[in-house]
């Protein structure tokens, strides 16, 4: 591989992870999202397959040591800024597996990274499971909220939405009772992330999770943290007191005092309904499906010059006969690729809403670009014959999320695809995603295409901006518990051994952090599943707002149409899909260093400016 090469090593290693990638990607989607069984399994049987191939490169040293010494001592060809990244990133892959160390440190990694898998598996399956009580042990007055199997009472959620406090109150203290052997599988992970993360010379797994981030350290994320704990403790009791003065009212007999957390979500959504007279129903009328999607072609006509376009479907390119597939073109650059739509819910059909690349898109040989195809799964209503598909609000904010991710794998132009689109760092990922959502809140952009599907007619003014406001109702208490969520997270990949139990752990924890007090004799970090699949990552939810506000804030809350700002975003952010350092790519997009404190300005200011408009409105 070494003296007869007329590439980069780099390019070389790109090839082979985008010819395994296409295989892989797609066989993932289909195991996922394919009707048909028989074509569901075949999928799953190429998974098994590609994996095992993966498996046996990430442990081949002849290809590691190739790849190590053109990072350490750099290659015969000149190698970029970009190169040397996308190296990086390729090696930490490979060291994943433990191949850079001896046999025995390397086959214990191994077995961690095995052990790890499956016990997350268990884990999330228990997070999920029904909690059965005996019958006799709930009052008779309260059985008939829940669902009875003879002698027994299964709770099978939080039931946070029942106007009645006693419901919630059962529900909230026995869904999250303790479970030992939750218990046990959620400490047996911890400390295996731990173990693996020193093997891979790491201090703790939050270093090892944190490496090529925007945050980079768990340093920086605790400072964040623990700035938007002390700026939003005066911001969020003013949400409780609210909340509180509203139980006192509704319930005879209660006091200001006792607000608790399975409160918290009702009043939320109480508040929305009887303040802001913001229910589903009322705002579905005037989103259909059509809409929406003429919103999200303006918007990207407006900021980028590209047009969706409703693409022919060859037989049998698609796995469902209502997929459709659109064609994105710009205005002088041409097609950039294609997005599949999988809109609406069909038996079988999982319950999510996802973004899934298929093809990553790269430079080629030839100096021409292999565009990329992503497919956007979601669940929307399926049409019928007298109505199109009525979104509600929450269904509009999810499809202008997914599209953002979509437009993140569309307007990356990267040399490499180990490094297009959304493949960035995870606390980058979301910022496209969320930054959308803004433009989804913005009455000047729902103001575009909110029409009535029957008459044609505008949203209403009023409506629009009760809507608009409704989306940031309680935002410093609900920012608050994020807050909380992501600070046990990352003291959970910590230091280890933990300073007691999981659950003394989020005691402590849910005292500093969080203003509702821990309710004795639950564990809630039991049924937490994205420990799982976002172990130390989970702080990358806020960050990316943090980004994304920061972004909205400085090139499109005076005009969120602004073609120039939309130019630049494409060009500075989402161009380099995450072949640039993520932190170096924010600092230099918006001329100021990622620091803790400019982070949580951005969210600050943002609760601050929201409640004046929220406040101007209920006067």
């Amino acid at each position: 591989m070494m003296s007869y090469r007329t590439r980069k090593m780099v390019e070389i290693f790109d090839e082979l992870s985008d010819t395994l990638c296409k295989v892989a990607d797609l066989a993932e989607f289909v195991r996922i999202a394919h009707p048909q069984a028989a074509h569901s399994q075949a999928a799953e049987d190429a998974c098994v397959s590609i994996s095992g191939i993966v498996e046996r490169l990430n442990t081949h040293q002849e290809l590691y040591c190739a790849l190590r010494a053109i990072v350490d001592g750099g290659d015969k060809f000149p190698m970029s800024s970009l190169d040397q990244h996308v190296a990086q990133l390729f090696l930490f892959d490979f060291e994943q597996s433990g191949i850079h160390l001896p046999e025995t440190e390397r086959k214990r990694v191994v077995a961690l990274n095995d052990s790890i898998l499956q016990v997350g598996q268990r884990f999330i399956a228990g997070a999920v499971s029904p909690r059965a009580i005996p019958r006799d042990s709930l009052p008779q007055n309260l059985r008939q909220f829940f669902s009875v199997d003879g002698d027994q009472v299964l709770v099978t959620g939080l039931y946070a939405d029942s106007p009645n406090a006693m419901v919630r109150e059962a529900a909230y203290r026995i869904y999250l009772h303790p479970d030992k052997h939750q218990e046990y599988l959620l400490s047996e992970m911890l400390s295996s992330r731990h173990e693996l993360a020193q093997l891979c010379g790491f201090p703790t797994f939050s270093h090892r999770a944190l490496k090529a981030s925007t945050a980079e350290t768990p340093d920086t994320v605790n400072q964040f943290l623990d700035i938007m704990t002390q700026r939003l403790h005066k911001r969020a009791a003013v949400d409780f007191d609210v909340m509180k003065k509203l139980k006192a009212a509704t319930n005879t007999g209660s006091t200001e005092e006792d607000l608790a957390p399975w409160d918290t979500p009702y009043y939320t959504h109480k508040v929305k309904r009887d303040w802001l007279q913001v229910g589903s129903t009322e705002f579905s009328p005037y989103f259909s499906l059509g809409t929406c999607m003429e919103g999200l072609n303006i918007l990207t006509n407006s900021l980028y010059n590209i047009s969706l376009i409703s693409d022919e479907l060859a037989p049998g390119e698609v796995w469902a006969p209502d997929v459709y597939k659109l064609a994105v073109f710009h205005e002088r650059e041409g097609l950039l690729g294609h997005i599949y739509c999988d809109f609406y819910e069909r038996p079988g059909k999982p319950n999510q809403d996802c973004h899934f690349t298929i093809r990553g898109g790269k430079e080629l040989p030839d100096g021409s670009y292999q565009n990329p195809v992503v497919v956007l799964m979601l669940n929307l209503p399926t049409p019928c014959w007298s109505n199109p598909s009525l979104l509600t609000p929450s269904m509009v904010d999810n499809l202008f999320h997914e599209m953002g991710h979509a437009m993140h794998s569309m307007l990356a132009r990267t040399r490499y695809q180990h490094v297009t689109g959304t493949r960035c760092s995870t606390d980058f990922a979301e910022v496209p995603s969320v930054l959308m959502e803004y433009f989804a809140a913005d009455p000047r952009v729902v103001r575009t295409f909110a029409k009535h599907f029957q008459t044609q007619e505008c949203m209403p003014e009023e409506m629009l901006v009760r809507l608009c406001a409704s989306k940031h109702l309680f935002a410093a208490s609900e920012m608050q518990v994020q807050v909380f969520y992501s600070a046990l997270d990352q003291r959970y990949h910590g230091s280890h051994p933990l300073e007691g139990s999981t659950t003394s752990v989020l005691a402590e924890l849910q005292k500093q952090y969080y203003g509702i007090p821990y309710v004795p004799n639950t564990a809630w970090q039991l049924r937490f599943s994205h420990l799982v699949g976002y172990g130390a990552k989970y702080y990358a939810y806020l960050l990316s707002r943090a980004v994304a506000a920061w972004i909205w804030q400085t090139y499109f809350e005076a005009d969120p149409l602004n073609s120039f700002s939309g130019e630049r975003y494409r060009q500075e952010c989402l161009a380099h899909g995450g072949g640039k350092p993520a932190r170096e790519l924010v600092a230099d997009f918006l001329g100021r260093e990622v620091t803790p404190e400019n982070l949580a300005n951005s969210l600050i200011n943002e609760i601050d400016s929201k409640n004046e408009h929220i406040n101007r409105i209920r006067q």
